[in-house]
């Protein structure tokens, strides 16, 4: 027998124990086509493509404990292409999370842990909800800045107490989303060595006949990749177990810079005549195909059945908890040693605030209510970091690249660069990516993530403000340059319809404070929410600072914390003016101007909508109405933005002195003076109402 032929007689010949090992890949491509085929919804194709991808990370490398998905040294997984949500679940169930087969089977049903896309809260081990496109490795990308920065701050010689990886799988749909440039290029920058992303490359996608994506994505991955400033590993098979192991072993050994590994992937892998089309990605395979591909890939077992030989060879029960205990063996150690800091890491990661916390916050509001400065609130805002930043090493800023507009730096701000010794991000002009990377550094644990830009800009980051809303993790938006008040730079710069924007957005407060004082009760009320993110829209003119009495008063501010409040009342009022952010100093002196003609009003600051939206229905009558009951008093919103939002406040015989317009491009004053931002002007409105 010649060489050659024994070489091929040899590749076609079975090894025994090979043939008796588990088919591991086989029970994800099983349950994905069967939950997706008992849903009639979802998408195969991507969890039959990257089964042998999963084999190999999650078997060979990924560290973690079923029993705890909560545990803090745990390596993070990122679905960032979240359609192929049975991958997850497949795989949260088989390695022995409290992931049930009933679950599994009642995906994408109502109530079930098992949704469309991957959504946080909902199923144990999933760590975000990835939802459109690119989002998940942006998510991926805080997750590694949060590791490199928690590293920096409590290792020491010996004690790596931190000290773990971030992978994500992503797609050709995520590398297509420009926030995956956004993300991507700032991860090369920052040299993110323990972030792994392994790139399904399948060449397919929903539009055209056949699926194709050549005609409109022909990018050169590695080198795009290569051009970022990462390491790249291309022209990885896919469906190698081995191959792909051994590319993440020699990913790990990365100390400089992230690393993806591009995988050639068949979407819907096994699938005999509708593999490696776009009829497999997003619909069900159908009885006839599944029974086809059970054959093909010879699966023989009934849907939802898992032989317990293929349970056990994907357990990770036993090492994830002898993993977690030598981690907590370390832990010990290093709170023998180091007893502060770890009781400091134990506060960080829980998430619970210092024991100081509430004595500075007075301290500086003892401050503010002594002073009668009229400052700018974003300043005020740059005064409340100054003053609780301190206390709070958890807080980590950023600003897209306005840093000193947003002013979002205190004086003890530290740029992270390598070494991720620091606690300030230079996000660049970068405003999707800067708020989804925020995103992960809050999820990660560790952080209170803030980050700042002009409110317009908020659009190009509404959909990652809408994942951390949706997923009740507690991020800080800094929006300064709130209105018409910037004045020179235009409409396309001005904010007229954001703040109403973003408060319709559930789950998010939004706060536009009127003075320093009311500034810094909003950044308390920011820090200490944990079942949220925050917006602070400030501004760019100074304000001037109102009178708020101690602790519990009317106008101190446990009244601001509910959102809304009366700032200054008058016996027999005859209507009641609302003011809010840089106006609520327009219905001030709208007051005094009334007073001197006799027509007395109160005058409510709302400093945020969705806190006082929550508020009992008899605190919000008595604030709105007070004692005139239910009598038809008049009542004037004032904001120089549009005024739909405001009439559930003021009712149908009320009046909304507002903005519904685009604004126009001249210095502050004259344009609040155009649009009727005057006291004279509110002066006639009140009158003309009573």
């Amino acid at each position: 027998m010649n060489n050659q032929k024994s070489k091929d007689l040899a590749a076609h010949s079975v090894n025994p124990s090979a043939a008796a090992a588990p088919d591991l890949a086989g029970a994800i491509r099983a349950l994905s086509m069967d939950a997706v085929q008992a849903a009639n919804s979802g998408h195969p194709g991507m969890p039959m493509g990257m089964a042998d991808i999963a084999v190999a990370l999650w078997t060979r490398h990924l560290r973690h404990n079923p029993a705890n998905p909560r545990w803090s040294n745990r390596d993070r997984f990122v679905l960032s292409n979240g359609h192929g949500s049975m991958l997850l679940y497949s795989l949260l169930h088989l390695t022995g999370y409290d992931l049930s087969i009933d679950e599994l089977k009642r995906f994408r049903q109502l109530h079930s842990k098992t949704p469309g896309h991957p959504e946080y809260g909902m199923a144990p081990g999933v760590e975000t909800t990835t939802g459109p496109l690119g989002q998940g490795i942006a998510n991926a990308v805080g997750m590694a800045i949060a590791e490199r920065a928690l590293v920096a701050q409590f290792n020491r010689p010996g004690f790596d107490i931190v000290d773990h990886h971030t992978y994500a799988f992503m797609g050709d749909g995520c590398m297509m989303e420009g926030i995956s440039h956004e993300v991507c290029s700032l991860a090369g920058t920052l040299g993110l060595s323990k972030l792994i992303v392994l790139y399904d490359d399948n060449g397919i996608s929903i539009d055209s006949e056949k699926g194709s994506i050549r005609n409109w994505y022909t990018d050169d991955v590695p080198k795009r990749f290569a051009a970022y400033g990462w390491k790249v590993i291309p022209d990885v098979d896919g469906h190698d177990v081995a191959a792909v192991t051994r590319a993440i072993a020699k990913a790990r050994k990365s100390t400089d810079r992230p690393t993806l590994i591009c995988c050639k992937t068949i979407i819907g892998k096994g699938a005999p005549t509708k593999a490696n089309t776009g009829a497999v990605h997003g619909a069900a395979l159908g009885d006839k195909e599944i029974a086809a591909t059970r054959a093909a890939i010879g699966w023989p077992h009934p849907p939802f059945v898992i032989p317990a030989e293929v349970y056990d060879g994907w357990s990770a029960k036993r090492k994830g908890a002898r993993r977690e205990n030598e981690w907590q063996k370390l832990f010990a150690g290093y709170k023998a040693q180091f007893p502060e800091l770890a009781q400091e890491f134990q506060r960080r990661i829980s998430g619970s605030l210092p024991e100081t916390y509430a004595k500075q916050c007075e301290g500086l509001l003892d401050k503010l209510r002594a002073s009668s400065e009229s400052i700018a609130s974003r300043k005020a805002s740059q005064n409340a970091i100054e003053a609780l930043a301190p206390i709070l090493p958890e807080l980590i800023g950023g600003s897209a690249d306005l840093a000193g507009s947003n002013l979002t730096m205190w004086s003890g701000s530290k740029p992270i660069k390598g070494d991720g010794n620091g606690n300030y991000i230079f996000y660049g002009v970068r405003e999707f990516g800067m708020t989804a990377i925020m995103n992960g550094l809050a999820l990660h644990g560790g952080f209170l993530p803030y980050g700042g830009t002009f409110l317009t800009f908020s659009d190009y980051a509404r959909n990652a403000i809408r994942m951390a809303a949706l997923m009740r993790i507690p991020s800080i938006y800094v929006y300064t340059h709130d209105s018409i008040g910037l004045g020179e730079d235009g409409p396309t710069h001005q904010s007229v319809e954001h703040a109403a924007s973003l408060r319709l957005m559930p789950n998010l407060d939004v706060w536009r404070p009127a003075d320093a004082f009311e500034t810094a009760v909003a950044w308390m009320a920011s820090i200490e929410r944990r079942d949220g993110p925050n917006a602070l829209l400030l501004s760019r003119q100074n304000l001037q600072e109102q009178k708020h009495s101690a602790g519990a008063g009317p106008d101190g501010a446990d009244a601001i914390r509910r959102g809304g409040y009366v700032l200054s009342d008058a016996p027999s009022a005859r209507a009641v003016l609302i003011g809010t952010g840089s106006e609520l100093q327009l219905a001030m002196a709208a007051q005094a101007a009334l007073a001197g003609e006799g027509i007395a009003v109160r005058v409510v600051s709302m400093p945020s909508t969705s806190v006082f939206d929550r508020q009992s229905a008899a605190y919000r009558d008595e604030v709105l109405l007070g004692d005139h009951g239910k009598a038809r008093v008049p009542r004037i919103a004032i904001e120089a933005g549009v005024t739909d939002l405001w009439r559930k406040y003021v009712g149908l015989g009320g009046a909304v002195v507002g903005l519904d317009r685009y604004g126009e491009s001249a210095p502050a004053g004259e344009l609040f003076k155009y649009f009727g931002f005057t006291v004279e002007n509110i002066v006639r409105v009140v009158k003309g109402l009573i």
